[in-house]
């Protein structure tokens, strides 16, 4: 008992004296305390005192469209816990290849009467994937956030780390070192955030269309696009994800040539253990905890019946220099 208290307490940022109160009923707590008291229990998976069980907890939907990268979990555990200290509770969803889509998972959440949905990365930012599901949300006038860059009238919020200043920190920062032919390994050529990405590119530097290759988001996309771009003779490669830029370093390795000393790669997140790959990756940083609480705050708002305008809040990102990176080799 001691130590469910104590771990209520930590996620919702009160006293185990407050949590006491709410779980055996006492006077003398805030009902917004109070709920994100019900929902820290759901969350950490404790039951609820027996009198309490009947309150249903306001749930809110959090879409992912993978776990694999790093960067998901991690911004659902800030989104996760933002919510839970304001007593809402976050059903995760994630998605599978061959299992429930994005649509499925928007038609389950409607039929559990979700307070609203918050999405980190998904369909909303491919033009040419399905977005049916998204109306079906907005004709329900059901509060959503989207989190980095999608396609234009969706009409909800979002937050998004500002895809066109990672770029030019990246490409400065191995201009800087000397590297005269850098190349980018860049999502589908219909995904918003690498389109940012690509005009940015063009915007502050020289980039023909050979330096350009596309890939899925994995370690083996990374590979296989960054293995045509050593070929075609680039010394620096700006990626659009983390585990991108680790293929990438492990296509410069298998065509034996040394990161840094012959091939510089840059990746973008800075998700978890990024510092402890070898060598320790060079990438854009996410502000992923200014961001995460941002979207919940403009979630609580909708749900609260505010008006939050359709705009989208460019967050800054930051370049981390680490070893990945290396001046240019001289020809």
């Amino acid at each position: 008992m001691t130590r469910r208290l104590a771990e209520v307490a930590k996620k919702v940022g009160v006293s185990e004296a407050t949590v006491s109160r709410v779980l055996n009923g006492k006077p003398g707590v805030s009902e917004g305390t109070r709920q994100a008291v019900l929902s820290a229990l759901d969350v950490l998976g404790y039951e609820r005192p027996t009198q309490l069980r009947g309150e249903r907890a306001r749930l809110v939907g959090l879409v992912l469209p993978e776990l694999q990268n790093p960067i998901f979990p991690a911004f659902a555990e800030v989104i996760g816990g933002a919510l839970a200290q304001l007593g809402l509770t976050p059903v995760l969803c994630t998605q599978t290849k061959g299992g429930v889509s994005e649509a499925d998972y928007v038609a389950l959440l409607l039929q559990q009467q979700v307070s609203g949905v918050v999405f980190a990365g998904g369909l909303y930012a491919q033009a040419d994937a399905p977005h049916e599901h998204y109306r079906l949300l907005a004709d329900r006038n059901i509060p959503v956030v989207l989190v980095n860059a999608a396609i234009e009238h969706l009409g909800f919020p979002g937050v998004s780390c500002d895809d066109a200043v990672a770029v030019e920190q990246a490409w400065r920062h191995l201009a800087s070192l000397g590297h005269e032919r850098i190349g980018l390994v860049l999502g589908p050529g219909d995904h918003v955030p690498s389109a940012r990405k690509l005009a940015a590119a063009r915007a502050v530097g020289e980039l023909p269309d050979e330096f350009v290759a596309r890939a899925i988001f994995s370690i083996e996309g990374g590979h296989a696009a960054a293995a045509r771009l050593i070929d075609r003779g680039v010394t620096g490669i700006i990626c659009a994800s983390d585990p991108l830029a680790l293929g990438a370093v492990r296509a410069a390795r298998r065509k034996g040539l040394g990161v840094p000393s012959q091939i510089s790669v840059v990746g973008y997140d800075d998700s978890a253990f990024m510092n402890c790959t070898e060598p320790p990756l060079t990438t854009v940083r996410q502000p992923i905890e200014a961001m995460g609480r941002a979207a919940v705050e403009l979630l609580n708002a909708q749900v609260g019946g505010a008006a939050v305008p359709a705009e989208e809040l460019l967050f800054e990102p930051e370049l981390v220099v680490r070893g990945s990176t290396g001046q240019a080799p001289r020809d």
